[in-house]
């Protein structure tokens, strides 16, 4: 069986690394959107994917956990390796993919109807996972999404009766629930009133000290908060996007080596 398809068991590896894409090429239908791209993920960080809207941000951040292949004609070239195999294998199951590595959206999607603590528990059930202790584990995700102070006392109520903030710091929870190794999120703040966008920054900070986070953000301020290292996507003239550098956010915001990312960070274009 394929050491990604097996039940979690991670060492931290001897490169820093545990996520990196080789070469990733995209398609949707006959339409290259994305060309070569080439990052690493160190361990126990955060990288902010940065760029104008349409340059395939988003699109590249759904390769890595193979959300991708769930589009209607998408296709896809290259790899994208975790713990030293290609994802994309035919051995890997995608379910297990999922799990170690998994995902935040855009837009808060809990289950509305269903309570706070079976929202936490829900990707839980639906994998086959078992966890001894299951009222610890929904304190704990709560806790970690810091989101438990403020629900601890409603646990039974529905999802829906919460604030968007709040409904997407349960999100989060869910996928903390999964001890995933890698954790993806796409705009998670780009709807959220200022408070909750700090407390999701917050979440964010704390989280990876423990494991590897990468965002796409469009709030250039919220990538600096947040992030170790940024990489900057960009789609010129209708052409493929492709990322122009990577580097420590530090030096992306403030000498970058590309005219292009220097007039984008600071605001001439985009």
């Amino acid at each position: 069986m394929s050491a990604i398809n097996a039940t979690k068991s991670v060492s931290e590896p001897l490169d820093g690394v545990y996520l990196r894409s080789k070469d990733i090429n995209v398609w949707f239908g006959e339409r290259h959107v994305l060309k070569d791209v080439n990052l690493q993920f160190p361990v126990n960080s955060v990288t902010a994917l940065i760029g104008p809207s349409g340059c395939g941000k988003s699109t590249f951040i759904r390769t890595l956990n193979r959300m991708h292949e769930l589009i209607p004609n998408a296709k896809l070239a290259g790899e994208v390796q975790f713990q030293g195999e290609n994802i994309y294998g035919t051995d890997v199951d995608p379910i297990q993919i999922r799990i170690q590595i998994g995902m935040v959206f855009q837009k808060p999607n809990p289950f509305p109807t269903m309570t706070i603590r079976g929202n936490v528990l829900a990707g839980l059930r639906l994998s086959g996972k078992r966890n001894r202790s299951e009222d610890e584990l929904v304190e704990n995700s709560l806790k970690a999404a810091s989101l438990w102070n403020e629900v601890k006392d409603r646990l039974n109520a529905p999802a829906g009766s919460l604030s968007g903030g709040q409904q997407q710091r349960l999100c989060i929870a869910r996928s903390l629930a999964l001890d995933p190794v890698v954790l993806l999120m796409d705009e998670p703040c780009s709807a959220l009133d200022p408070g909750s966008t700090l407390r999701i920054e917050e979440t964010v900070r704390e989280i990876s000290k423990s494991m590897t986070v990468v965002i796409v953000t469009h709030n250039m301020q919220q990538a600096q908060r947040v992030s170790d290292q940024t990489a900057f996507f960009l789609s010129e003239d209708n052409n493929p996007g492709f990322v122009v550098e990577v580097s420590s956010t530090n030096d992306i915001f403030r000498s970058p080596k590309d005219k292009r990312t220097e007039d984008y960070v600071s605001g001439r274009f985009g």
